[in-house]
């Protein structure tokens, strides 16, 4: 990002007004949680998948639904249960009649779309999660020997529940590495909880969710937001930070590099959601849980006295104020 250019400055303040009417039209649907709301943008925003884990009922599933409504994207939704098969979603080569004779037609699934719901990930048997893996790293799909692009933006929004373990699979870290963030839907504050029984129980519907922002609005800020700028200090500090987690003695496996680079990309998309020309150590301690929460693995002792990942992360932010 750069300030020398006024008419870049104009188009700065114009796609950071898109951002700001996407958080007003979700909140037609989703009440309170802009910590939530923003994290989700982050990752859009630094063009990466996300897992947004909750309790039933707190409103996950609409959340990616209003994303999806607010920006000209397409949008598919897959129910993963244990029966589902990998060609359910990536798609399958089907026999089509032509005038010709008979062809084989390869036939695209539900990964086909710029934002991909998936709804109850940790349902979905291990084979049926790796056929994801592609598609979330290299944006792309391999079938019958033939790799089809996927649309851009892309963006897997998975959704998981962590206290119903009967009939689910556990995510395995190759593909839980894969998912930029890691989001934490908490229960809603009382007085925004009066507000959804109100506003869901009453005689007017909710305001539908209007399209303010374009794929090519999208691409832009994700190119913006590759290019604002971070202190070589800072950047290394949000290094040592991930690098630490394979030190400490309470974590038994730590981050890779790619949350390394995680932690920096969403840093510098939290700095552009706030309107900021670069990052600041409160962009990186803020991303700091969601990226790492779900990239590293406690010790039998950590979790014997009840320390969270979140718990581990926030001592090593303490060890470097």
């Amino acid at each position: 990002m750069t300030e020398d250019d006024p008419d870049i400055e104009t188009d700065i303040d114009e796609l950071q007004d898109r951002i700001d009417a996407v958080r007003a039209e979700i909140g037609k649907q989703i009440v309170g949680q802009r910590e939530v709301i923003d994290q989700l943008l982050v990752c859009v925003l630094a063009d990466g998948n996300a897992l947004l884990e909750s309790n039933p009922g707190l409103g996950k599933t609409s959340l990616v639904r209003a994303l999806a409504a607010a920006s000209d994207l397409s949008f598919s939704r897959v129910q993963n249960t244990p029966d589902l098969m990998p060609s359910d979603i990536t798609g399958t080569e089907i026999i089509r009649e032509s005038g010709t004779g008979r062809e084989f037609v390869f036939e695209e699934g539900p990964i086909f779309a710029n934002v991909v719901l998936a709804d109850e990930i940790n349902r979905a048997t291990p084979k049926t999660q790796a056929a994801m893996l592609e598609a979330m790293q290299e944006k792309q799909v391999t079938a019958a020997g033939e790799t089809y692009a996927l649309p851009e933006p892309f963006f897997v929004l998975a959704t998981q529940n962590p206290i119903d373990q009967e009939g689910t699979y556990p995510l395995p870290e190759a593909q839980t590495d894969r998912f930029l963030l890691k989001i934490v839907v908490d229960y809603p504050e009382s007085e925004a909880e009066r507000e959804i029984v109100r506003r869901y129980t009453g005689d007017v519907r909710p305001d539908p969710v209007e399209r303010v922002l374009t794929d090519e609005q999208i691409r832009a800020i994700q190119s913006l937001v590759r290019g604002v700028p971070i202190a070589d200090d800072l950047r290394d500090r949000a290094i040592d930070l991930v690098r630490a987690t394979r030190e400490a003695d309470e974590i038994e496996y730590g981050a890779s590099p790619r949350a390394s680079m995680g932690l920096v990309r969403t840093a510098k998309a939290r700095a552009f959601l706030a309107g900021r020309a670069h990052v600041s150590w409160d962009d990186v301690e803020a991303m700091a849980r969601p990226v790492l929460r779900h990239r590293i693995r406690l010790d039998f002792r950590a979790e014997r006295e009840g320390v969270t990942p979140d718990d581990a992360v926030g001592r090593l932010l303490d060890e470097r104020e």
